[in-house]
Formats: C-alpha cells, sequence, structure tokens
C-alpha cells in the first residue's frame, strides 16, 4: 500500500500502521500512496506524525477510481489517434521532430472532434472543413494529408472500409512561397556583403550549393572531399555529393570559420536553424531586400539551372529533388525571356538543317506531284 518513493534511502524499509503509536516521526522522508483503484498520493507531513496518519485516513477511505473512467471510448478519433501514436506505422517515422509535427497538427484535430466517432466522418465534412481553412490554405493541405494517413490506419483497425480525406482536394494558395531572388537582388546583397563576410559565406552556401537552411547550417570543413561538398539533407534524409563552384571556394577561403560548422553565431556557437533564418534576415533587410529569405536561394539556384537549359535530371541532382513536379515548383520563376530566346535558338537552328535535308525532299515530292 505504500511505496518508498525514489527520495527514499534504500535502508530504510518499514510497515506503517495507524494503531502503532510508539512509532516516532520521520522527517526527510517522502512516501508515496500506492493502491489499486485509487489515486497516487505523496504525504505532505511527516511519516508518523498525527497529521500524517489523518492524511493516510483520508485517502484510504477515499471514493475508488471508476474503472475505465479516463479510457476514450472506442471507435472515437481520441480511440484511433491514441492507437496511432502506439502503433508501429508511427514509430516506423524516422525522424523524432517529424513525429513531434505531425503530432501538433493530430493534437490540434483531436481538440476539436475528439469525441466523435470515426465511421461518422465523411467526405463532405473534411470538405467543409478545408473551406474553413482557406485563409490558411498551407496549414490546411498539412492537416488533409495527416487525415489521410490517420483514415488508412483507421481502414486497418477495422474502424472505416473507405479513406473520406483522399477524395478532398484542400483550398489553393495564393501565394507562390518563398519570393525567387533575381539577378539584380543577388547583385544588391553582394554589393552590401563583401567577400569576407560571413554573409557573404552564407549566401554563396545558400545559392551555390542549392539546399536548405538546415542543411547549411551544418556543412563544415570536413564535409569536403576531392573538391566535392557531402550533404545529408535533414529533411529527406538523401545523401548528396557536390562539386564546389568556383565562387563557393571563394568565398569559403575569403571566411574561414576556425569551426566545425562555416557558419557560426557570435557567440562561436553553431546556428540553430530558426536562429540563423532570423539572422540572414537581418542581412537581407541591411542590403534593402525585404522580400529575400534564405530559402529563396535555392528556388534562386533552381532557376539559374533552368535558364542554362539543363534537364530536370541534372536540376535534381543538385537539389536533392525527386519527381519533376517539385522541380517544376522550383523553377517556374525561370526568366521567359531567356528561356524563349534558347527555344528559337534551337527551331532556328532546327529549321537550317532540315532545309537540307527533310524539308528540302518534301518540298521537291510536292513539286513533282503538281507537275
Amino acid at each position: 500500500m505504500f511505496a518508498r518513493s525514489n527520495f527514499v534511502r534504500p535502508a530504510l524499509s518499514f510497515a506503517l500502521r495507524p494503531e502503532s503509536s510508539s512509532f516516532a516521526p520521520l522527517r526527510g522522508v517522502r512516501v508515496r500512496f500506492r493502491r489499486t483503484g485509487y489515486p497516487t498520493h505523496y504525504f505532505k507531513d511527516p511519516v508518523g506524525s498525527d497529521e500524517f496518519w489523518k492524511e493516510y485516513l483520508a485517502l484510504r477511505d477515499g471514493a475508488r477510481i471508476q474503472a475505465g473512467k479516463d479510457r476514450h471510448a472506442s471507435g472515437t478519433f481520441h480511440d484511433l489517434i491514441a492507437q496511432y501514436y502506439r502503433s508501429t506505422a508511427w514509430h516506423n517515422i524516422p525522424k523524432d521532430s517529424t513525429r513531434t509535427v505531425y503530432r501538433g497538427v493530430y493534437e490540434r484535430f483531436r481538440a476539436q472532434y475528439g469525441d466523435r466517432l470515426v465511421a461518422t466522418m465523411t467526405a463532405r465534412n473534411i470538405g467543409k472543413l478545408m473551406e474553413k481553412m482557406h485563409e490558411t490554405p498551407g496549414a490546411a493541405a498539412v492537416l488533409l494529408k495527416r487525415l489521410r494517413q490517420l483514415f488508412d490506419y483507421a481502414i486497418f483497425l477495422g474502424m472505416r472500409k473507405d479513406n473520406p480525406a483522399k477524395v478532398v482536394k484542400p483550398p489553393k494558395s495564393k501565394s507562390s512561397g518563398f519570393h525567387t531572388w533575381e539577378e539584380e537582388q543577388i547583385e544588391a546583397f553582394e554589393n552590401r556583403h563583401p567577400l569576407g563576410s560571413k554573409a557573404r559565406l552564407a549566401l554563396a552556401l545558400l545559392l551555390y550549393t542549392a539546399q536548405r537552411r538546415s542543411d547549411v547550417v551544418r556543412m563544415g570543413p570536413q564535409h569536403i572531399k576531392n573538391g566535392r561538398i557531402r550533404v545529408k539533407q535533414m529533411k529527406t534524409g538523401k545523401e548528396l555529393y557536390i562539386a564546389i563552384h568556383p565562387h563557393l571556394a571563394e568565398a569559403i577561403a575569403a571566411c574561414p570559420s576556425g569551426h566545425l560548422a562555416f557558419l557560426v553565431s557570435e557567440k562561436g556557437t553553431p546556428f540553430t536553424i530558426a536562429s540563423f533564418g532570423n539572422w540572414f534576415r537581418k542581412r537581407c533587410d541591411e542590403a534593402g531586400l525585404q522580400d529575400c529569405s534564405a530559402h529563396g536561394l535555392r528556388k534562386a539556384a533552381a532557376r539559374r539551372m533552368a535558364e542554362l537549359g539543363m534537364s530536370n535530371q541534372l536540376i535534381k541532382s543538385i537539389t536533392g529533388h525527386v519527381t519533376d513536379s517539385e522541380v517544376a515548383r522550383y523553377t517556374r520563376d525561370a526568366d521567359q525571356v531567356v528561356l524563349a530566346d534558347q527555344a528559337i535558338a534551337i527551331l532556328a537552328k532546327a529549321d537550317l538543317s532540315n532545309s537540307e535535308t527533310g524539308l528540302a525532299k518534301s518540298a521537291e515530292k510536292t513539286a513533282e506531284k503538281r507537275g
């Protein structure tokens, strides 16, 4: 009935009875009341004192906890999400940070719909929920992805036979996401932050590796070998080996850090992802670039590669994207004029070639038929 807590010395082993009037009060000893069906409680008064026994008798005679009182009703979203957290599918998510983000989404949904039966949720209900979130389309899209995953698990448990979230579309985003840096903006930043500055090194790392800020803050001299920098992307786990661009090599040589990370804070410690983003934001503001951000340089790198006529396969080898559609989101800001000039140049060259072969022969055949 009584259990010693971690604060009780192992040598103290005793049985407590209210009848033991000769039992002297013990101070500095912490005792826990623990009994099946009753709440756990730590005693506040010295062991063996009159106040202690009064406290004990009050606990002993207290109401027993009703079985199942704190359990979630079967078939509700409370029940489904709780089971999902214990599932293999949940524990197979590779990163703790990812599970933390997912849990936040589920808990916000659970706070509103936890008592609702999973079987009663329809595609129409989810569609209305998406409509309510039209002002935050990004958050709506994230929630929809997590619901699709959750309903798949509900099918596995036998709570449903279908996944109503799969036929629902998220609201369209009115924003194109992070602004893609233009060449004039890159030049303005370089003019404000010359070679040898930490800001210039940060820009070079972002622009000439085309990686996310979460990867750039971890880059250091130890990752460079045989003229390439090794990157293991934090978001995807994908491993890349990217040749060092001459401008990046120049920026690294001009700003030695003396640390395992190229970029460190004013205290000499590595940046966190958030603190680096805030720090770089200030460097952009100093250059008069209020619309620019660290992630926009990743998009600028993809834009440059697209404007140079590189294939999606080549671009993916640098950015680490898997699908062409992912690359398309980054390259849609490619300069139309540059791409159009390239297209006409290719057409013109093809036309000259065909005039000597295919088109010329076709014209001859047409003339023969008419003759």
